[in-house]
């Protein structure tokens, strides 16, 4: 049973007509955060009455991507009948659906804090899910190669199997960059906690919600925003994997790279203003030697 006729899951057509929606849309509302200096998360989030509490909202509006490509391979194949898909698709949807168990789920449930998300990031960061997850699912599911002749022609397995690796490179490196941004906090709360221990414990637990440091390890010692490095990365891999031609997984990179390079830009900006130039050195922001 559709959820929404003709959209969720989508037509042929209308799948189209979603990637489009996508490949224009969120690149111009992306290229906007070079023109504003708000950003109502993370750490240029401020109080306001919009906030909701930062885990809430992320597992919220990160959920909707894998959630909708799981939806899109349950419903898609049997509206066009297709009996059973190549191995190719599944391993596919298999990785998105680890990478965003990890972001959507795993990810605020270990941070040590996570700032308050303004409701307007939360519903603009869904939107992108949703779109992501209808453009990726249905090609997976039903308006890509369904095929092992079609994917062949687009994908061979060595190929295919170099795009799986690379992304496996990017998400193991991906965790390892964010696990260092986590033990920064993790350390200050152990000092402050023994601090608070020390006089009695009277001020409860320590709280490290808006503790910042220069992160030391791996690509962090050439770039601010390691993390977004390796991200790109992984979907890179995915890219490589799909096939040159498959216009999603295009379309997703391109996209995170607008979203993410405008932050990383601008969160270096941060990071002089907060430690100065002479801490941050000839660190670059996200790509050495580029930006």
């Amino acid at each position: 049973m559709a959820i929404v006729e003709g959209w969720y899951p989508p037509t042929r057509e209308n799948w189209q007509t979603t990637v489009l929606i996508f490949q224009i849309l969120y690149p111009a509302l992306s290229l906007m955060q070079l023109f504003i200096s708000w950003y109502g998360m993370g750490k240029t989030s401020v109080r306001s009455a919009f906030n909701l509490p930062g885990r809430v909202a992320w597992v919220l509006m990160e959920m909707p991507g894998f959630t909708t490509v799981l939806y899109m391979m349950k419903t898609l194949p049997r509206m066009h009948g297709i009996d059973d898909l190549p191995w190719q698709n599944r391993v596919l949807a298999g990785l998105f659906v680890i990478h965003y168990i990890y972001r959507a789920v795993v990810f605020p449930l270990i941070q040590p804090s996570m700032s308050p998300i303004h409701v307007l990031v939360a519903l603009m960061a869904a939107g992108f899910q949703v779109l992501n997850g209808v453009g990726i699912g249905a090609w997976l599911a039903a308006y890509g190669p369904v095929t092992a002749e079609a994917w062949a022609a687009r994908s061979s397995v060595a190929q295919f199997c170099v795009g799986i690796a690379i992304f496996y490179v990017g998400l193991a490196a991906n965790f390892f960059h964010d696990e260092e941004l986590r033990e920064i906090r993790r350390a200050e709360k152990r000092r402050r906690q023994r601090v608070l221990d020390k006089q009695g414990g009277a001020g409860g637990a320590a709280s490290v919600e808006k503790h910042y440091q220069i992160p030391q390890a791996g690509l962090f010692k050439h770039v601010l925003y390691a993390h977004y490095l390796c991200e790109w990365v992984e979907w890179f891999g995915f890219l490589v994997a799909a096939g040159w031609g498959c216009v999603p997984a295009w379309t997703f990179l391109v996209n995170e790279v607008f979203a993410m390079l405008p932050r990383a830009v601008k969160g270096k900006k941060w990071y002089v203003e907060k430690f100065g130039e002479d801490k941050i050195r000839k660190r670059w922001a996200v790509l050495p030697g580029v930006v």
